[in-house]
């Protein structure tokens, strides 16, 4: 423990000499806000609606209570060690170096693929409004953008992801304020079957009973995914200890009302069965709302939301690669910053993989993508275990005198971690039950055993070179 507090604490000081912490407290809350508040909630939330009904609310907000502990037990850590590697270094301090290089690799891979996921659906909705331009354009323009803004300084990254975020706060805002205005004073054509009593007219609060909850419970879990982020900006965050207890406690309960009330409005407007699966539930309100373009309106949106995404990802990704890089788990070059004090290399690698799928989407078939963005739902659940697990490890260490408490405690522990750590388990049971995402459970073991193999190599080659140094003398 002393060797390992030892080299996080050389890291830390690394990190305060190459990283600039230009991240202010409004980029703090809004990177977190939009990196969870995305095309799921904007497009994949009719899909959810139509399984469980108005039950939805009880998986979201269940799920809900789990980030809570989940950014709680997150913001202890980070008060107690605001690094760039955040996860991944709690993981190799209080867990073990095989830990640290797994999260930190399998969280560099989700965003990867979250990325290549984003960019492909820039290019499709894209098409909307220029069918004639070819796919490949508008994902590869959006890219350029994106990764020109993280190579310029994190501000400029904080400053774009804000306004991105902005974008789908205040499209959400527009839609709960106007709903219910609706829903109360009866506006419109639609104020006349709207009402609260939608929530349990048609078919019961739980018209496909507890069945819909529990497969919709994996849906919930990973539209908030993403919240976490706010652990990978820590290491260049202002005022650490002011900044992250106000943007964790806040985050929660923000995206808590975004998505549960955006759902209780959306439900009230329109009954849960006369939502089309297959369209975003936005659009179908907007559109009976009345308000003009609403399909176009929302189609921006969504891009706005998968460029944002897209954004996090490449942001995430260098400095996840910087941090394995400072462990002696990535390649050393990716440990170098360049003048404006941002990983380049790191950042560069990552977004050529993220340009690679524009690419493959035209010649891998889609159940080879499939089976990788598989893995990066598997990658979510690890990541989240691996934030609680490695918090429980870390207040015994408080209790055992080898850690310094913090102030800002996450409450309910252990408790509230067994709770966290068995709501996860059960989520990935449930990824079993449906066809399209079983295929993470059979893809998931070969990651970890790659992962597993390229952990033993990189202590392999760290010993030989000990050895050689030792020999030399």
């Amino acid at each position: 423990m002393a060797r390992i507090n030892d080299m996080l604490d050389e890291e830390q000081r690394h990190e305060r000499k190459d990283l600039e912490r230009g991240l202010k407290d409004r980029h703090i809350q809004l990177i977190a806000i939009g990196g969870a508040i995305g095309v799921g909630l904007f497009l994949g939330s009719a899909k959810a609606i139509s399984k469980a009904g108005p039950a939805l609310l009880v998986t979201y907000a269940f799920a809900g209570v789990a980030v809570f502990f989940i950014m709680r037990a997150l913001g202890e850590l980070l008060l107690h060690r605001p690094v760039a590697g955040s996860f991944a270094t709690y993981a190799e301090e209080y867990v073990s170096p095989w830990a640290g290089y797994v999260t930190g690799w399998t969280y560099w891979f989700t965003w990867v693929v979250t990325g290549m996921a984003e960019l492909t659906a820039i290019g499709v909705y894209f098409h909307y409004w220029f069918p004639g331009v070819p796919q490949w354009i508008p994902p590869l323009v959006a890219l350029a953008v994106l990764y020109g803004a993280n190579l310029i300084a994190v501000k400029v990254f904080g400053e774009m992801e804000f306004w991105f975020a902005l974008v789908k706060v205040i499209t959400i805002v527009a839609m709960l304020v106007i709903g219910v205005g609706v829903i109360v004073f009866g506006f419109g054509d639609l104020g006349r079957t709207a009402s609260f009593s939608n929530l349990w007219s048609h078919g019961g609060f739980a018209p496909v009973g507890l069945v819909g909850v529990v497969l919709t419970l994996q849906i919930a879990c990973f539209a908030y995914t993403g919240v976490e982020l706010i652990g990978v900006a820590a290491g260049e965050a202002e005022n650490p200890e002011r900044v992250l207890p106000h943007a964790t406690n806040s985050i929660t309960y923000r995206i808590l009302i975004f998505y549960i009330g955006a759902l209780v409005v959306i439900m009230s407007l329109v009954p849960w069965n006369e939502i089309n699966p297959n369209m975003s539930p936005f659009v179908t309100v907007f559109e009976k709302i009345g308000v003009p373009a609403a399909a176009g309106i929302i189609n921006f949106v969504v891009i706005t939301a998968a460029a944002s995404s897209c954004n996090s990802g490449i942001f995430s990704t260098g400095r996840m690669l910087y941090t394995l890089a400072q462990f002696g788990q990535a390649p050393a070059a990716f440990g170098k910053v360049n003048r404006s004090h941002v990983p380049a290399n790191a950042i560069t690698l990552s977004a050529a993989f993220m340009l690679l799928a524009v690419v493959l989407n035209y010649f891998v078939p889609e159940e080879v993508f499939t089976y990788v963005t598989s893995v990066a739902t598997v990658g979510a659940v690890w990541t989240w275990g691996i934030i609680v697990w490695a918090h429980l490890k870390y207040r015994q260490a408080v209790r055992q005198g080898l850690a310094r408490p913090v102030s800002f405690r996450m409450p309910g522990a252990p408790y509230a971690n067994w709770f966290v750590l068995a709501f996860l388990l059960l989520v990935t049971v449930f990824l079993g039950f449906d066809a399209g995402t079983r295929v993470a459970l059979y893809v998931a073991p070969a990651w970890f055993a790659l992962l597993t193999a390229g952990y033993l190599m990189s202590r392999s080659r760290a010993g030989n070179g000990v050895h050689a140094g030792e020999a030399s003398r």
